[in-house]
């Protein structure tokens, strides 16, 4: 039998040996092989990182980064520190890109190389049934697309799931803190490598639904991120027409908006979330994502956001997963904005109690199966046989 299980643990300690032995208190005798650390930006990452790395069993990995919220089993929170420490049958190997913004690609090709060198596999030899990549960005970069670019580059098939780290709500700070072992960097990308024969899937869960409508992207800007036009009309004028709105109500968290009616990337039978950001001044729209001319996009709608939730944990992710026992998450900060601002939070992290053993984040933008998508909740899920 191959299985890799998970215990999680929690603190709102704030001074990082206190907080350290609060966690591994909450751990036990456990003897992980992985630590996944997801710590609030409102604290000395690199001292957290020492405090807890000196408490770990000397063979243990520890991979993290900063949050703008954290999660468990119990609920959604912000200002505290989640581990999900991770033991059974896995092997892991761990890459840190560096650079991110000066060359994305390669960043995320110099990953994807020390995780597989980490492991003792080349990358073209990754079976997807055996491997999967675990992926997190300092994600107010922007960088995903071309970050990705660089960790499939010597294997498309691997499968990716993860999201973008998050940096203080400072508008003029906007870097995120990844941590790799003993080291806590920034403008970076990690890769982490599981190699397992235990059952595990890469999941998403959106809360929208295909309305068969469609929208044509004609125009857009020299960063491919503003979309001038849609359908042949300024870009925000004719979102607003289709949503029966004006252009200054399709701000992504407010009651008629883009989190309403969002588009989407249909990819067979599948849509992937890639939902426009903020209209602006002169009409265009900004998306985070990369934008092509004459692309088309399917517009969707909001279905029941805890219902549509709670129904991945108890039916689609155990048909997916044999025995679940342990899900990371990586929840869209977007997601929890717009639940906070229409009184739905508190149903929503209720509904992680329906998930199998859970630690996680929000995050900056997620990544699915070698996708930039937002407004979703992705997972790595692993099981038993």
């Amino acid at each position: 039998m191959a299985q890799v299980k998970m215990q999680s643990a929690r603190t709102t300690e704030k001074e990082p040996n206190a907080a350290a032995e609060d966690l591994m208190k909450q751990l036990g005798g456990t003897t992980p092989k992985l630590v996944l650390m997801f710590a609030s930006y409102d604290r000395d990452q690199l001292a957290l990182n020492r405090a807890v790395r000196e408490r770990l069993p000397k063979g243990t990995r520890l991979v993290g980064a900063t949050t703008a919220g954290e999660l468990d089993n119990n609920g959604i929170y912000s200002g505290s520190v989640v581990l999900g420490a991770l033991y059974g049958d896995f092997d892991v190997g761990l890459g840190l890109g560096t650079g991110l913004t000066a060359d994305a690609v390669a960043a995320g090709a110099s990953a994807i190389k020390k995780a597989c060198d980490d492991l003792g596999v080349r990358q073209s030899d990754l079976d997807p049934r055996k491997y999967v990549g675990l992926v997190i960005d300092d994600g107010l970069r922007y960088k995903k697309e071309e970050l990705l670019l660089g960790i499939l580059e010597k294997n498309q098939t691997l499968v990716l799931v993860g999201g973008g780290a998050c940096a203080t709500e400072n508008p003029e700070m906007k870097t995120a803190v990844l941590h790799v072992d003993g080291e806590v960097a920034s403008d970076a990308v990690l890769v982490t490598l599981f190699r397992t024969n235990a059952p595990f899937a890469a999941l998403r869960s959106h809360w929208y639904l295909p309305t068969g409508e469609r929208l044509t992207i004609t125009k857009v800007d020299e960063t491919h991120t503003r979309a001038l036009e849609i359908d042949g009309q300024p870009a925000a004028l004719r979102y607003a027409e289709l949503l029966g709105c004006r252009p200054d109500e399709l701000e992504f968290i407010k009651p008629k908006g883009f989190a309403v009616r969002p588009t989407a990337l249909r990819v067979g039978r599948e849509y992937f979330i890639r939902s426009a950001w903020k209209p602006l001044e002169d009409n265009s729209i900004l998306f985070a994502n990369l934008l092509e001319e004459n692309s088309e996009l399917e517009l969707m709608k909001i279905g029941d956001m805890a219902g549509m939730t709670k129904a991945f944990f108890v039916e689609e992710l155990p048909k997916r997963v044999q025995n679940p026992q342990a899900t990371l998450l990586f929840h869209c900060s977007g997601r929890a904005a717009f639940a906070t601002a229409t009184g739905k939070l508190e149903e929503l992290a209720q509904t992680l109690r329906f998930a199998p053993m859970a630690a996680g984040m929000n995050v900056h933008f997620e990544i699915y199966s070698g996708f930039h998508i937002n407004t979703t909740l992705t997972v790595l899920a692993f099981g038993s046989n």
